[in-house]
């Protein structure tokens, strides 16, 4: 079986139980030899001390591992005092990222931008870390147009980003048209797409309409026909995504990134197909 490049995102979890579930999930999913694992942030940094112990206990089971780090309503200092605890923990990756405000929380904060954030640990690391960037190719929910959300995604290039993870997405050619105007910009950084597996059908619209993510037409419609039938869902949703892969990385993408939702069996057997074509 071919080996692929690929990288999984896991969120931090609240309870010993989930803890203990997520690292035999890890474990089943280290088979497929990941370049990374990262690990979510929560708004304004609320799970950061769940997120600094998994992303410890990812590199103490001989993985790299990647903390999320985000920058809306922090002060340089804190930030400061994040870096230099993950250099610490021999962490070589970070995920810069804007991120979201708590709710109750006002706009406070010294930086306003994820460009403000990679141009800060550039400034205090060097290259200590290597940096990752987000990256919209259906243009991000907040942004005024797709130029000036272009725009945002080279000036986090320009500040120091060394490659980008997308937002999920299900149409390729929206990825690719990303990347090439990208480039067209300067902003020619690998670009790897992050990949959704469909588990089921109201978790993804709920979270594709908060987002941002389109669901093409004939996807939803067909999620839509199969009800409360889970088993049908998860068949269509494999054979979708381990196509959408197939197209992305025969077409020239770097990598994978996989949101696994803490869970390995969706995302195991679409590796395991692409493996095997």
């Amino acid at each position: 079986m071919k080996l692929l490049p690929l990288s999984f995102e896991f969120f931090p979890t609240k309870t010993p139980e989930g803890a203990a579930k997520l690292r035999a999930v890890r474990q089943q999913l280290y088979a497929f030899e990941p370049e990374f694992c990262s690990v979510t942030f929560g708004a304004g940094g609320s799970t950061q001390e769940g997120t600094f112990a998994a992303v410890a206990e990812i590199q103490a089971e001989g993985v790299p591992a990647a903390s999320h780090l985000s920058c809306i309503g922090a002060t340089r200092a804190r930030v400061r005092e994040h870096l230099v605890q993950l250099q610490a923990m021999g962490v070589k990756r970070l995920v810069a990222l804007r991120g979201d405000l708590p709710s109750g929380y006002g706009a406070g904060g010294e930086f306003h931008y994820a460009s403000d954030l990679v141009a800060f640990v550039r400034a205090e690391m060097g290259d200590a870390f290597h940096i990752e960037v987000a990256a919209y190719p259906e243009v991000h929910p907040q942004a005024k147009s797709p130029e000036s959300d272009l725009q945002a995604f080279a000036q986090k290039v320009k500040a120091g980003a060394n490659s980008a993870i997308t937002q999920y997405f299900f149409n390729s050619d929206a990825y690719f048209r990303f990347v090439d105007d990208a480039c067209a910009l300067g902003a020619d950084v690998p670009v790897v797409p992050g990949i959704m597996p469909i588990l089921g059908s109201s978790q993804l619209l709920r979270f594709s309409d908060a987002c941002g993510a389109e669901i093409p037409r004939w996807i939803r419609l067909r999620l839509q026909a199969f009800g409360d039938d889970t088993a049908s869902i998860q068949s269509f949703g494999l054979d979708v995504v381990t196509d959408l892969c197939d197209q992305l990385l025969s077409a020239g993408a770097p990598a994978l990134h996989f949101y696994t939702m803490n869970q390995s069996a969706g995302v195991g057997e679409i590796i395991r197909r692409l493996q095997d074509r």
